[in-house]
């Protein structure tokens, strides 16, 4: 779409690889992990365990795989997922706001908060916030979507990778 109607992805969505923005990114993620799991389980102590699940994991619930699909799920969820979602909300998103004269940062709070209420999972909008905070830092800060989409693929290797334990029968109870 980019290439067709806009600048290209390097300049519409500001996507360029660099090693540089992978290191970034990774290390965006991981503080994203150190902040999110301990506000994880603030959540879970607060909403009880029995309605902490998200809706991949309502989806998948009492549901069983062979490897190979524990696999794909686990690769969609860790993978295709985060970097269809940072395109939409980090790419066009920010883009379209910055081409509007929207500051970085000014993108960086609108899409954080979008990309929490756009899950459609209301309880969890506190926690999505959180989690967005370094995926969004991390495009703010590095003006580069390649840091964000792999921060976001970092923060979400550990659920991918219960859900696809779980599939397997190897982690009970974690979708």
């Amino acid at each position: 779409m980019t290439v067709v109607r806009g600048n290209g992805p390097r300049i519409d969505l500001g996507l360029r690889f660099s090693w540089h923005d992978v290191g970034l990114g990774v290390a965006f993620g991981v503080g994203g992990l150190v902040l999110s799991v301990p506000a994880a389980l603030i959540y879970i102590a607060i909403v009880g365990a029995e309605n902490a699940n998200s809706a991949v994991g309502d989806v998948f619930e009492n549901l069983t795989a062979t490897p190979a699909q524990a696999f794909l799920v686990f690769a969609l969820v860790a993978l295709v997922a985060p970097f269809c979602e940072e395109v939409v909300y980090r790419g066009l998103l920010w883009g379209a706001m910055e081409k509007h004269g929207a500051n970085r940062w000014v993108a960086f709070a609108l899409t954080t908060i979008i990309f929490a209420l756009a899950h459609f999972e209301f309880t969890r909008t506190p926690l999505l916030l959180i989690v967005a905070i370094p995926i969004g830092l991390a495009r703010a800060l590095t003006g580069n979507l390649t840091a964000s989409i792999v921060a976001h693929q970092i923060n979400n290797l550990l659920p991918a990778l219960a859900l696809a334990l779980s599939l397997m029968g190897a982690l009970p109870g974690a979708t």
